[in-house]
Parts: C-alpha cells; sequence; structure tokens
C-alpha cells in the first residue's frame, strides 16, 4: 500500500499487537473504514546471482492476493527520514501485473531467484489520512501504519498503541532473528512452517539481544 507521492517515499510503522480482534474494533469504534477485507497473501522475495539486493537494504517482491503485484524498496536518502528511530522511511515502487506465474518466469530469466517466501492474512483500514494494515504473521500479529509522520503518530495515539513495541525492521529480517533466536532451520515464513511454534515478543530481538524467558 505505497503513499502515493512524486517521491515514491514509503512512511511507515510497524508495531507488534497482541490482538488484533480488538484493535479492529477500537478502529471502527474511532470511524475507520474498511478499504480491503481480509486477504491471503503470498509474497515471493527475488535475489540477483551475486546476492546484493538484501545486503544493501534491497527488496524486489512479487505479491499475490486479490491480484498480483511486482514492489521494488530501497533505503531513502538519510536527509528524507523524519523521526527515523520511530519510523521506517523507505524508497518504494509498485506495479500491478496481470499473471504471476508469468512475472515470476520473467523474473527469473532476467536472472533473479526466488529465495524466500513468506505469507500473511492482512485486512486493511482507512483512519485519518492514515492506511492501517492488520497482519496476521506466522509469527504473531502485528499492524502496519502508513501516512504522514505526523498522521501516524496521531493515530497511534487514538489507537492507544503508544506502548506498543515497535519494529523498524522488514518482516523477513524479523524472521531472521526468530529462527535464530529459537533454534528453527527452515527458510520460508509459512503458515504451515510456524504450526506448533510458540514465538514469544522477545524472540524478535537481534539474536546478540536476546534474553529467553
Amino acid at each position: 500500500m505505497p503513499v502515493k507521492s512524486d517521491s515514491y517515499l514509503e512512511i511507515e510503522a510497524k508495531l507488534w499487537v497482541e490482538d488484533l480482534a480488538a484493535l479492529e474494533a477500537r478502529i471502527r469504534s474511532e470511524g475507520g473504514s474498511l478499504r480491503a477485507a481480509r486477504v491471503f497473501e503470498r509474497n515471493v522475495r527475488f535475489e540477483d546471482a551475486g546476492h546484493t539486493l538484501t545486503p544493501n537494504g534491497i527488496v524486489l517482491r512479487l505479491r499475490q492476493d486479490s491480484g498480483a503485484r511486482l514492489t521494488y524498496k530501497a533505503p531513502a536518502s538519510s536527509a528524507l527520514e523524519p523521526h527515523p528511530e520511530a519510523l521506517q522511511v523507505r524508497f518504494e515502487a509498485e506495479v500491478t501485473v496481470s499473471d504471476f506465474d508469468t512475472m515470476h518466469t520473467i523474473l527469473q530469466r532476467l536472472g533473479f531467484q526466488p529465495v524466500m517466501i513468506y505469507e500473511k492474512y492482512r485486512t486493511t483500514y482507512a483512519l485519518n489520512g492514515v492506511d492501517i494494515a492488520l497482519d496476521e504473521m506466522p509469527y504473531g500479529s502485528f499492524v502496519e501504519l502508513e501516512g504522514t509522520p505526523e498522521a501516524i503518530e496521531q493515530v497511534v495515539a487514538a489507537l492507544g498503541l503508544s506502548l506498543c513495541r515497535r519494529f523498524g525492521e522488514s518482516y523477513a529480517l524479523l524472521f531472521e532473528y526468530v529462527c535464530a533466536n529459537l533454534g528453527l532451520t527452515f527458510h520460508d515464513l509459512t503458515f504451515a512452517n510456524f504450526e506448533g511454534v510458540a514465538v514469544p515478543l522477545a524472540a524478535f530481538a537481534p539474536p546478540g539481544e536476546y534474553k529467553p524467558s
């Protein structure tokens, strides 16, 4: 759900939440409107032959939900990063494609290889100029808020999220942390892989900072 602007900036806050149903009720009570009903997403991340994308903070992703989209993300210029300690600010360009499988083939023919699959269920609302994505991930529940920095902070306060843990990392990097901290050896962030696996909030810390309870 990119911010539509000439600069292609995506400004976003990611928070861990314990109860998405309660949060959804709060959004509705505050006057939020449903933008997209709950949908299953399948995402495939690609790498180039030299595996240079991820180390440079670049994401090339093909997503299938109610449609199919190809997304490119990269770090934004540091001069454009408001409140970097609280918000993710990235360059994002996204296009709709007519056929997921064909786009997958084109990317591979161009030399890109799939390196990770990750799944989620997402429900999207809008409130006071902010897009709110309720994300049911295989390893836990998160909310992503996208808009201007000021609008995001106002919605965080209105929804009672001020004390929730924020993350500047992508879902993929958090997956790496969880696998390292819990000794998991699979490579895809899927519901099948996480069946029966309990993931405490502490497991999302960088491995050197992980303190098991």
